[in-house]
């Protein structure tokens, strides 16, 4: 299988910090990446200087992991970055913000951004009232998204529709949250300085360009 479905903390451990894969934990003292500072492995070696080549290579695969994307698309990514106006490694970083499961978890209802792409893969979301079941969907400013009817029951929801769950973080400028109806709208593409990930996206579009 191409995808990873080990253990997502040995990829913050691996990368040196942390990239908010598990949700809530992440935000805690039980973060395993408080407790082991080295990378992953038996003999917990310690982290060699990189070259230039590992700097960047090690930066795409952080984005890669925080985003999820596999290889080849995040390629195809970057080149529709670089066929579109403006900077592009900020239209980069809009493209990966513009995936249906990051606005699901930058919308609040999901904990992590494993958790939203699980609940579009499983169908309980939707985009302007029809259900979208890719992760990767690119959404655009005007649309609605929202929680079906259907999948509404669920505790998790039930428990953010009333209040008694709080999202893992207050949603960003460039969407609009209506948790009490589960549904939400984004209003623009965000700006770089909005999007708040340990990224050089710069580094990223080098990779690419060599």
């Amino acid at each position: 299988m191409a995808r990873y479905t080990g253990p997502v903390c040995r990829l913050c451990r691996r990368e040196g910090e942390k990239l908010y894969l598990k949700g809530y934990r992440c935000y805690t003292d039980k973060c395993p990446i408080e407790k082991k500072k080295g990378p992953p492995g038996q003999h917990q070696l310690a982290r060699r200087k990189l070259s230039e080549y590992g700097i960047r290579l090690r930066t795409k695969q952080k984005a890669r992991r925080i985003y999820g994307p596999l290889e080849r698309q995040f390629r195809r990514y970057v080149e529709m970055a670089s066929r579109a106006k403006g900077v592009t490694g900020e239209r980069l970083m809009q493209i990966l913000e513009s995936r249906l499961d990051n606005v699901v978890f930058r919308m609040g209802f999901a904990r992590s951004r494993p958790q939203a792409r699980q609940f579009v893969l499983h169908g309980h979301i939707e985009v302007n009232g029809r259900r979208v079941n890719i992760p990767s969907y690119l959404v655009r400013p005007g649309d609605r998204v929202a929680v079906r009817e259907g999948s509404r029951s669920m505790q998790h929801f039930r428990d953010l529709a009333a209040g008694d769950a709080e999202p893992a973080m207050d949603p960003p400028a460039w969407v609009t949250v209506d948790l009490a109806a589960l549904s939400g709208e984004v209003l623009r593409l965000p700006a770089r300085d909005e999007i708040q990930v340990p990224l050089d996206e710069s580094l990223i579009v080098e990779h690419y360009s060599r």
